[in-house]
């Protein structure tokens, strides 16, 4: 997993008892930035470790595949929305 020097997040606790997490990537190249729904409150540590597991699947996901490919649909994440800044 390619490690990703400045994540920052902001948690806001929504009325359904789930919280939701803006983040944002501070990348020279690349700034990027993204929400993320998760079912509780969680530490930092975790909610960081969350977001580089689902960016570095998303990666994968998405290298060297045709776009217009019906073989290698990828199943949408509605919890995990990213960017571009």
């Amino acid at each position: 997993m390619e490690a990703i020097d400045k994540i920052s997040v902001i948690q806001k606790e929504l009325p359904s008892g789930n919280c939701q997490v803006k983040f944002f990537i501070e990348d020279e190249r690349k700034p990027q930035y993204g929400y993320l729904l998760v079912n509780e409150p969680k530490p930092v540590g975790e909610i960081i470790a969350e977001i580089q597991e689902r960016l570095e699947r998303r990666r994968m996901a998405t290298s060297g595949l045709n776009p217009f490919s019906v073989m290698h649909q990828q199943k949408e994440d509605n919890n995990f929305y990213l960017y571009s800044a």
